[in-house]
């Protein structure tokens, strides 16, 4: 600069953002990736992300394929959308999703995102205010966590118990909430911990939620994925007890995270939601975000009314025949305690019994070394809210899994304290 003198500039980077994304799922995974051995031919096992479209055994429907091309070649979905979404769209979504209520659902109570972390974006942003918390799951999803902290919205956190089958701490909830407290949020089919709640429990939190004067945000990206002997339940179901705002996409149960269709959705049957100013403040953060790609909205009915069953049949057969293989497989490696076996979504949640192990002291230098030594890829527990724990997907195709498997058996055996 002239003189020597240094100019100063009147802008620089948002820090807050940094403390956000201090910990998310894209950014520890690439960390562990980044940290694979280059001498290991063997392939990648990837236990770490929920997204098994790339094995064939996990391939969408060919109905979804074609509905995609037909809504490109139609031509008639090259335009903008209305921010809330193409009305076919929207009624689609709301007479799939009322198959499972006992009430019928409008088009008017549905608002395309893209994918179901828009839908979770939005909420938080509607729902943040100075003093305002909000309630989280732990273990959970750290997007979550990542978009209370750059909205300034508090995040308190209720535990669920992985000795009641990973059951929300109803208690805990009633201890954590304020008269600042606006919302609890849960997952179900469940994102770590693959459960399904019963519909009793799911009525528990609904009663403790009227009880707290809050909403209920239910993320169902996972809803329909339940193969154990619970039937997956929406909270929509009682949204005549307190109002809920239901998130979900068609990501998971079609196999397509990659297309970004999602949705958001107002359980109110009483209107709370409208008269609270909810609705308005949903439409708002819509109109200046942006959309899901209008030709993906256009193929939205046919791929919802035209699926066949057998595809989803075979799916959950799929994720069935995994949990089986990653629940046994984890009996025969000591240092992993299973608590629960998985019922839904296509994560399960293991403890590390590091007392066992002679050269590591936490669940992240577990990963760490076990992508190094074995390029096998697992989620450190802390990611997503429990430390010294670990979440492994299962969703892969049944051989990557059973390799996966033994290479985890033979780290262990490598690592074990000798006795």
């Amino acid at each position: 600069m002239e003189n020597g003198s240094k100019k100063r500039w009147g802008f620089q980077g948002n820090q807050e953002l940094k403390k956000a994304a201090a910990i998310t799922i894209r950014g520890v995974l690439s960390t562990l990736l980044s940290n694979l051995s280059e001498e290991d031919q063997r392939p990648v096992i990837p236990l770490g992300h929920g997204d098994p479209s790339a094995f064939p055994c996990f391939r969408t429907t060919p109905v979804a394929e074609d509905a995609i091309v037909d809504a490109v070649r139609s031509a008639n979905f090259n335009s903008y959308a209305p921010t809330v979404g193409l009305l076919p769209a929207r009624r689609a979504v709301a007479e799939y999703l009322s198959g499972d209520l006992p009430y019928q659902l409008s088009p008017d109570d549905i608002y395309l995102t893209i994918g179901c972390t828009q839908a979770i974006e939005i909420m938080i942003q509607v729902l943040a205010r100075p003093g305002a918390n909000i309630l989280l799951p732990r273990p959970g999803f750290p997007f979550y966590e990542s978009q209370t902290a750059a909205k300034n919205l508090e995040a308190r956190h209720f535990d669920l118990l992985p000795d009641q089958d990973w059951e929300v701490d109803l208690e805990a909830v009633k201890a954590l909430a304020d008269e600042n407290t606006v919302a609890i949020v849960i997952i179900n089919p469940g994102n770590p911990s693959g459960s399904v709640f019963t519909y009793e429990h799911l009525k528990k939190v609904a009663e403790t939620a009227r009880e707290l004067g809050i909403m209920v945000i239910s993320d169902e990206v996972y809803g329909q994925l339940a193969f154990g002997s619970k039937p997956f339940v929406p909270m929509g179901v009682f949204g005549s007890i307190v109002p809920i705002v239901t998130v979900g996409s068609i990501s998971k149960r079609w196999v397509v995270p990659g297309w970004r269709l999602g949705w958001l959705v107002t359980n109110d049957l009483n209107g709370i939601l409208h008269k609270t100013g909810v609705v308005e403040s949903i439409i708002s953060c819509l109109n200046i975000s942006t959309d899901p790609a209008t030709f993906i909205q256009g193929a939205v009915p046919e791929i919802l009314q035209k699926t066949k069953e057998d595809f989803f049949s075979n799916t959950i057969s799929m994720l069935r025949e995994c949990t089986d293989i990653i629940y046994d497989g984890l009996q025969d490696i000591p240092c992993i305690i299973c608590p629960h076996k998985p019922e839904g979504s296509m994560f399960v949640m293991v403890k590390l019994n590091l007392s066992l192990l002679k050269d590591i002291n936490d669940d992240v230098e577990f990963c760490m070394k076990l992508s190094k030594e074995e390029s096998v890829i697992v989620l450190p527990g802390v990611a997503v809210g429990m430390k010294n724990w670990l979440r492994v997907t299962f969703a892969i195709d049944p051989p990557s899994l059973q390799d996966g498997l033994g290479r985890i058996k033979a780290f262990y055996h490598r690592h074990a304290k000798k006795e």
